[in-house]
């Protein structure tokens, strides 16, 4: 069972006037198959936390660990951490002109699987998933989010996760600029992932939506750095009647 342990991390980046720690002490586990939905307010570090799992170089580890299956993923480059299993879908995914997004997906698997796929397997296995996101075919040969919309550049972000079955997923704001087609399209990509048993999903988010489509295992309340308040699906209703302002106390050594 794959496991991404995160242990009292400190995470700075370079500001104006000097360095400036994002991440204050963050402790999380991760385990295949379960959903851990972290909310939070502007500015709480969630995007910061998903970059620097991933290896971001603007985000500097001053202290702390962060493991998958006991290998030390801080001593692992970018597109190592992707191999031994950690995906990153971006809040805002970039465009990769020049490459198509069938060639971008094979040479993914190839590197994350150890060999190619077999060419007449892999195109059914595409088309499949292409298909399942409504997604049209012709996408496959333009150049990756070359072009897209917001919402098709998501069900991109979805395809990649759904085609390399990573061992952990981390879904920033996957659900962001979506109508509500789109959200249930994506939101049954990821549940697909899911029911395979093989992915732990981190899942960044703002609002409560996407959760009525995937339904978390554990809610994780972030503010000024750090994880303060955990629990279940009914943590997520809280925040959607109540707010942050509660939690928000917790940030300067207050009681929530």
């Amino acid at each position: 069972m794959a496991t991404l342990e995160i242990r009292d991390l400190h995470v700075e980046v370079d500001a104006d006037g000097g360095p400036r720690e994002i991440l204050s002490g963050v402790d999380l586990t991760v385990r295949a198959g379960e959903t851990h939905a972290l909310m939070g307010p502007n500015g709480s570090g969630k995007s910061t936390l998903a970059y620097s799992i991933a290896g971001h170089p603007k985000y500097r580890v001053t202290s702390g660990s962060l493991t998958l299956d006991g290998v030390d993923l801080l001593a692992l480059s970018v597109d190592a951490r992707a191999r031994a299993g950690v995906f990153l879908a971006m809040q805002y995914p970039v465009e990769v002109p020049g490459v198509s997004l069938s060639n971008f997906l094979r040479t993914s698997a190839t590197a994350v699987r150890g060999e190619a796929p077999k060419l007449r397997l892999w195109i059914k296995e595409l088309k499949a998933s292409m298909a399942a996101l409504s997604m049209d075919p012709s996408f496959a040969e333009r150049n990756v989010n070359e072009g897209f919309s917001g919402g098709e550049r998501k069900r991109s972000e979805i395809l990649q996760f759904e085609l390399l079955a990573p061992k952990i997923g981390i879904l920033d704001e996957t659900d962001s600029g979506l109508d509500v087609d789109a959200l249930r399209v994506v939101s049954a990509g990821i549940n697909r992932v899911r029911d395979l048993g093989g992915t732990g999903t981190l899942l960044i988010t703002h609002f409560t939506r996407i959760l009525r489509y995937v339904e978390p295992d554990f809610v994780h309340i972030f503010a000024g750095g750090r994880i303060v308040a955990e629990g279940g699906a009914e943590l997520a209703d809280e925040i959607e009647s109540s707010g942050y302002e509660r939690f928000l106390p917790a940030v300067t050594g207050g009681v929530v």
